[in-house]
């Protein structure tokens, strides 16, 4: 019965019987205490008709009243009615038994005898009213003995009822506790040690159910969270796992990819870039062979650039192949990253490739901007299923070797723009210089031809002066020349460059030439730079030419808008009666300083000497390749170098 039942019904139960006991005890011993208490009473009220029985002798023996006779005889029978009948008011009760029934009746019968002859006239005599007295004294005695007899077997039972209820006392509290033990602390010290085993970790434990009441349900309820715990933690080590397992792949992917880009970042040529790479993306697919396919322009062939452990007898046989010859090299424009089973393709050259003991192809398109340029073909003696992980970095691995062989052709097209330049510049240099003078000695060799025929010996030295001056002038166009194109610029400041090419000319005329900068400003583009040292150069070559100076003094002022003043203490000249399309070096100073988006200007007067300012504006910038050049062959626009075709450039590059 307990041990389906709740706890509270259990502890209900335990304590209504235990309340029933104990107010069944109380009830008993209260009852007995009211017997104990009317019993006293009533041997109160017996001894009271003792002393009543001895007044009415008394009272018959002095001859009393009547009237006051009658009045003891009622108050005598008043007394013997409330022992007949008790007095749950005072209390006033009679122990009833057999002794007490007979005793109460012949004390009853004598008063019947007694008290007709103490009310008789006359009344009796002393002596026999004395006897008569004595006889009922002792009838109520017997009575009070018997009452008190009574009295004392209940006054036992009392002390009966104390002990039990002491003993009830006791026992009520051993049950208690062991109530409390079995059914409050001993589950509570089970949970608590389940508790504390879930705690350090042991997932495992369990709580015996021995009952169903609350601790039996709470100790269930612990069970079921136990094992969703076990559940839980079992499942979350297995995701920490598989995650550390994903995490640590994903670690591998992306330290490959960084060795791959750093390898692709500092390879030169095509040969050591597609080498490497081909050799690095076996070790990290675990592949048994890798071939880097390069497509022409028209995607008609493919040409093998490098492979990695491919078998020697297949690989002069696939080192060019045609466009859908074989699972390789059939590209698309949609093309994926895909894994084609060898075994299960029908291509000649793939059943090749079954012979050389591979079984599962993987291709992987190379592809820039959307072009496809090539594939890169992974070999596997084992059938092979690629992640999705897996897929990204092969594509992602592509992207970066297509990223790479697009640098190299840059910067072989760069080159090929630099020896471009480079021819244009000289061109120009030429043109501006030693082709001027190569004119006028020219038309001066005509006019010697001339006046030799016409026998003209005076105007022959003339023009031999002159063309022994401009053969010296050209000379030292071709130093000035050759001094231009060996000086460099720095690209963080002009200011070294400047000062070389101040050494050198003061070198080569023996002229003092001393340079003064000031100020702070952004250091000058590359281009920019070449643009104000060929202005300042060509200002030199004017003052070594035509001024007579012998001091010249280059100031820089560095901030928002550059300035460069070359000033000499020459001659001079008047500004205004020389014309820009005489002068050649004003011409192509100003031309210069046009590309840079600057300003030239000639300050100079007669014995005054002149000073030239180059006056550059905010963030110069040099036009690009094809901007108008004076004299150009074209009509004066320079030419871009011819373009290459990619796979010259891919050969240059090597």
């Amino acid at each position: 019965m307990f041990g389906t039942a709740s706890l509270s019904t259990k502890l209900i139960r335990i304590g209504a019987s235990l309340l029933v006991v104990a107010l069944a005890s109380i009830s008993l011993t209260l009852w007995v205490t009211w017997q104990l208490e009317g019993g006293a009473a009533a041997v109160n009220e017996a001894g009271r008709m003792r002393m009543q029985t001895w007044r009415l002798a008394s009272a018959v023996q002095t001859n009393l009243a009547p009237a006051e006779l009658s009045s003891l005889v009622n108050q005598f029978d008043e007394s013997l009615r409330l022992l007949r009948a008790g007095d749950p008011m005072r209390p006033l009760f009679v122990p009833w038994d057999e002794t007490v029934d007979l005793r109460f009746d012949l004390v009853d019968r004598i008063w019947a005898e007694r008290r007709s002859q103490w009310l008789a006239v006359p009344p009796m005599g002393a002596t026999e009213s004395a006897r008569a007295a004595e006889e009922f004294v002792q009838a109520i005695d017997r009575l009070v003995l018997a009452i008190e007899h009574q009295l004392s077997r209940l006054t036992a039972i009392l002390n009966l009822f104390q002990f039990v209820m002491m003993a009830l006392a006791i026992i009520g509290a051993v049950v208690m506790l062991f109530t409390g033990y079995m059914y409050v602390i001993n589950p509570l010290a089970h949970l608590r040690h389940g508790l504390q085993q879930v705690e350090a970790g042991d997932f495992s434990t369990r709580i015996a159910v021995d009952a169903q009441d609350e601790f039996g349900q709470v100790a269930g309820g612990f069970n079921r969270m136990a094992a969703t715990l076990q559940s839980l933690y079992e499942g979350l080590e297995a995701q920490v796992e598989a995650k550390t397992r994903r995490v640590e792949a994903q670690r591998a992917r992306l330290a490959a990819l960084y060795e791959v880009s750093a390898f692709l970042a500092e390879a030169n040529t095509i040969d050591e870039l597609t080498q490497g790479f081909a050799g690095k993306v076996r070790a990290v697919m675990k592949a048994d062979a890798v071939a880097v396919r390069w497509a022409d322009d028209a995607n008609q062939r493919y040409l093998m650039l490098a492979s990695d452990s491919f078998p020697e007898d297949m690989l002069e046989e696939e080192r060019c192949l045609l466009a859908g010859a074989c699972a390789c090299g059939n590209l698309r424009v949609d093309a994926r990253t895909r894994v084609i089973p060898i075994l299960a393709h029908e291509a000649e050259p793939v059943r090749g490739c079954a012979r050389a003991g591979f079984e599962s192809l993987v291709s992987v398109p190379i592809r820039l901007q959307h072009r496809l340029l090539g594939e890169i073909d992974l070999f596997f003696r084992t059938p092979v299923a690629l992640s999705s992980e897996e897929t990204e970095l092969l594509d992602a691995l592509a992207s970066h070797l297509a990223s790479a062989l697009e640098g190299l052709r840059a910067a072989a097209l760069e080159r090929e723009a630099a020896v471009g330049e480079e021819r244009a510049l000289l061109a120009r240099e030429l043109h501006d210089s030693i082709a001027q003078s190569l004119a006028f000695m020219k038309i001066q060799v005509q006019l010697l031809r001339g006046a030799s025929q016409r026998a003209q010996p005076e105007k022959v030295d003339k023009i031999l002066n002159e063309l022994d001056e401009g053969v010296r002038e050209s000379i030292n166009d071709v130093r000035e020349l050759l001094v231009h194109f060996r000086t460099r610029t720095n690209t963080e400041d002009i200011e070294q460059a400047l000062q070389e090419t101040l050494q050198k000319f003061e070198h080569q005329t023996g002229m003092q030439a001393r340079i003064d900068v000031r100020g702070d400003g952004l250091p000058l583009p590359a281009d920019v730079q070449v643009q104000v040292l060929h202005v300042v150069q060509e200002a030199l070559s004017n003052a070594r030419k035509h001024a007579g100076a012998s001091h010249v003094l280059l100031q820089v002022r560095k901030g928002h808008r550059w300035r460069f003043a070359v000033q000499d203490d020459g001659a001079g000249f008047n500004v205004n009666e020389i014309r820009a399309e005489s002068h050649v070096g004003l011409k192509i100073m100003r031309e210069r300083a046009a590309r840079i988006g600057g300003v030239v200007e000639i300050d100079s007067g007669p014995g005054g000497g002149t000073t030239v300012t180059l006056t550059l504006p905010p963030n110069p910038v040099a036009v690009a390749q094809g901007a108008a050049m004076p004299g150009s062959p074209s009509g004066g626009v320079a030419s871009d170098p011819a373009p290459v075709p990619a796979n010259d450039l891919l050969e240059r590059a090597r």
